[in-house]
């Protein structure tokens, strides 16, 4: 009973650790063998699991870099500090190998930070979850597409209690979850009291992990947006999902910018950009 219990536990690691980065799972199950490998010849204690496992993903992420090009995907620069190259905004997406895009979305992230550097001088334009390396079709969870490389999302822009543009920063710690909220006449096309199960979380227990002195900068993120949708649309993109009420309120309309629906995570939060295949 207690190796089926623990053959059980083994595999759900196994699954989240696959599900959350895509080679976590072969490393897991390349540091159980090792593990039992070297315990032959000497005593292991759990540090040294945890030790082999870190390598084995190490390795693996390594090797994803050089790799990823056979399967049409690219990394977006984890670690840099030019404003006019698309950075991913936490290192976090960089460690769990979901940094990752088709060379032409590359291109189209580069140009936008370029043109958006370009006319407010010392703007970075911020990366979210990407892609993961290989396979399309391998859902990048809990996004409901993201399994291509031709997925994208981009962090708005802020200003802090100042006024002043937040350089290279965001509302909040991981770029998702610093929803806005309608004001005026604008709402929500959605309720989020709607039984039914979907990904619109308001994710209450994560907002005081924000900066609520931070205020979007609707001057950059309306300039992102219509450049995405205009200029954009020659580097191949064909799609924005974005919440309908903070397009009213940015003052920009385009066909191309789309409701996700009310089963698909809320838009308020991040800008959503997809090229054509």
């Amino acid at each position: 009973m207690i190796k089926i219990f623990q053959g059980f536990l083994h595999f759900i690691i196994f699954v989240v650790f696959t599900v959350v980065t895509q080679i976590g799972g072969i490393a897991y199950l390349l540091s159980l063998f090792f593990r039992r490998y070297i315990a032959r010849n000497c005593k292991l204690k759990f540090g040294y699991s945890f030790l082999l496992f870190i390598i084995f993903y190490g390795f693996l992420w390594g090797s994803s870099i050089f790799i990823a090009p056979q399967f049409g995907r690219v990394a977006l620069p984890c670690f840099s500090d030019q404003p006019d190259k698309i950075l991913v905004q936490s290192p976090l997406y960089c460690m769990l190998n979901r940094q990752y895009v088709s060379p032409k979305l590359l291109h189209v992230g580069n140009a936008l930070a370029t043109d958006m550097n370009t006319r407010f001088p010392g703007t970075y334009t911020l990366a979210l979850d990407a892609n993961f390396p290989f396979f399309d079709g391998f859902p990048l969870l809990p996004h409901l597409s993201h399994d291509d490389g031709k997925k994208l999302d981009i962090a708005f822009y802020y200003r802090d209690n100042k006024n002043m543009y937040a350089a290279g920063e965001t509302k909040s710690p991981i770029g998702y979850w610093g929803f806005e909220q309608p004001t005026g006449s604008h709402s929500q096309l959605c309720s989020n009291s709607n039984q039914n199960w979907d990904f619109r979380w308001d994710m209450d227990w994560f907002q005081m992990l924000n900066k609520q002195h931070y205020q979007l900068d609707p001057k950059r993120t309306s300039t992102a947006l219509r450049w995405l949708t205009t200029e954009g649309r020659s580097y191949g993109v064909s799609k924005v999902f974005i919440e309908p009420y903070l397009t009213k309120r940015l003052g920009v309309s385009n066909e191309i910018i789309r409701f996700q629906g009310c089963k698909a995570a809320r838009h308020d939060d991040h800008i959503h950009i997809q090229i054509t295949k």
